[in-house]
């Protein structure tokens, strides 16, 4: 009866609307893992992506809370839309986002419940529910930790260095986003267990690349190109690699200035730029992407993965257009 409830079917509805227009990251690699290793049932493949998108969307709707965000890729969130609704019924400010930020953490909680949902009822044996049951408990406890982290380092009450914003990317996206479906995928097609850890640890080196080339659009890329603004996570003190990097260098302190600050000017965000360039951060990050690129190709030699796989993996990073922009 609940599903038919118009409170229940109006988060679902916002939920999936906020989260559409991704890449398909995920899906691609659950399908890309299954084939490779022999899987043929794309009904199955099919249904394990779904589950990765579900939790994907929970986590989503959930770290835009936590980040305070109402808009997300251009257009308002659950909490963006609630508080609107909210604030058109005639409820004020204060009152119209609490109803935003509540919707928002209902939603992501049935995206959740879902997603578990999902990975229970998979059409796989027994002992493969088993495993992506165990898979989806340890990708969960790994994302949430690595949530905690971020918003940590965004105190400023510690002093984070360059591995302490590389262990953020890796618990909160890369072990999901890439190590979950090529793990999730190669375990449906009934893959060894040393095939299933040699992913986990190439999908881990290839997040973290894909969020260092992230980071660095985040204030390098043409918002034109990459859709995310080129001064919100120098506005939002936003603490990644570049930011710990440049910490150590002479040109902290005009960094510093910028960092944070929520009445960041174009002009202040150039000058930022500059200094992250001038000190060599961005050349840093650059050649550290590279380097966790190269230690994934290795690991991929190793272990005797299919080139499939290795290859749909790094496109995400070499193949994509924002980074090339």
């Amino acid at each position: 009866m609940l599903a038919h409830d118009g409170h229940a079917q109006a988060l679902w509805t916002a939920a999936g609307d906020a989260t559409r227009g991704g890449r398909g990251v995920r899906p691609h690699l659950v399908h890309a893992a299954y084939r490779a290793f022999g899987g043929t049932d794309v009904r199955a493949a099919t249904h394990v992506a779904d589950a990765v998108e579900l939790l994907h969307a929970a986590f989503v709707v959930h770290d835009d809370v936590i980040d305070g965000d109402d808009v997300r890729r251009g257009r308002p969130n659950v909490a963006g839309t609630f508080t609107a609704r909210a604030r058109s019924a005639g409820a004020d400010g204060g009152a119209a986002h609490g109803y935003g930020r509540a919707a928002a953490i209902l939603a992501g909680d049935l995206a959740l419940v879902a997603a578990t949902r999902a990975f229970a009822t998979a059409p796989a044996p027994t002992r493969v529910v088993t495993a992506l049951l165990d898979l989806l408990d340890e990708t969960v406890a790994l994302s949430a930790a690595g949530e905690l982290a971020d918003v940590r380092l965004a105190l400023r009450v510690d002093r984070p260095t360059v591995g302490d914003a590389l262990q953020v990317a890796e618990l909160k996206t890369a072990a999901y986003s890439f190590a979950l479906p090529l793990r999730a995928g190669a375990l449906l097609a009934g893959a060894d267990a040393d095939v299933v850890a040699a992913l986990d640890r190439a999908g881990r080196l290839v997040g973290v690349a894909f969020q260092l080339h992230d980071d660095l659009l985040g204030v390098f890329g043409d918002e034109h190109v990459t859709g995310k603004s080129a001064i919100g996570d120098l506005r939002e003190g936003k603490v990644t690699a570049l930011i710990a990097h440049a910490r150590t260098t002479d040109s902290w302190p005009v960094v510093a200035a910028a960092l944070g600050d929520p009445a960041l000017t174009a002009e202040r965000a150039l000058a930022a730029r500059v200094a992250l360039v001038r000190c060599g951060s961005r050349a840093f990050v650059e050649d550290l992407a590279a380097q966790h690129l190269e230690a994934a190709r290795e690991v991929a030699r190793d272990a005797g993965l299919p080139d499939d796989v290795l290859a749909a993996l790094l496109a995400l990073v070499v193949d994509d257009p924002r980074v090339a922009a």
